[in-house]
């Protein structure tokens, strides 16, 4: 079962990464399947679920993961921005509004975040870049177009032995 190690990092055991690693192939499996394949009982993977999928669990909320070109934006990229630090709070709230914004992560270095957007073309993305730069405490940004993923999003390999 999880348990906190350290600054209250969650830690899953064995029996829990075994449970992810079928996840992470068959992200719907059902606990009868589950169950079945990992030879546990129903009651067991149905409480390993719900500690690893509460709140403070280790499992991410699930959520659908559209590929870019089924909503009609072919064209990724990432934007690097500087942030005035004095309006942060604003700023994300402001970029939370661009749908075209489908992930924002707070990095170290040069710039300050990370923003993953999607478009239609060229001109799409000159559009999104124009609207993040409007957000409030947006300094400067620095755009780069995704060529082609190289290795999709994953964890499941994070679960090996």
């Amino acid at each position: 079962m999880t348990s906190d190690v350290g600054q209250g990092s969650p830690v899953i055991d064995q029996t829990d990464h075994r449970i992810l690693a079928v996840l992470d192939d068959r992200p719907r499996a059902s606990v009868a399947f589950l169950a079945e394949t990992l030879h546990l009982a129903r009651g067991t993977v149905r409480t390993r679920l719900a500690k690893l999928t509460a709140p403070d669990g280790p499992l991410a909320p699930v959520t659908a993961r559209l590929a870019p070109t089924a909503v009609g934006r072919p064209l990724r990229a990432v934007v690097t921005a500087e942030a005035d630090q004095a309006t942060f709070d604003g700023m994300i709230d402001d970029l939370s509004l661009i749908p075209e914004v489908v992930e924002c992560l707070g990095i170290s270095g040069r710039s300050d975040m990370s923003i993953e957007v999607v478009a239609v073309d060229a001109d799409d993305l000159y559009r999104i870049t124009q609207a993040i730069m409007r957000c409030r405490g947006i300094r400067r940004t620095e755009t780069g177009i995704v060529m082609r993923e190289l290795i999709p999003r994953r964890m499941g390999q994070l679960c090996g032995d």
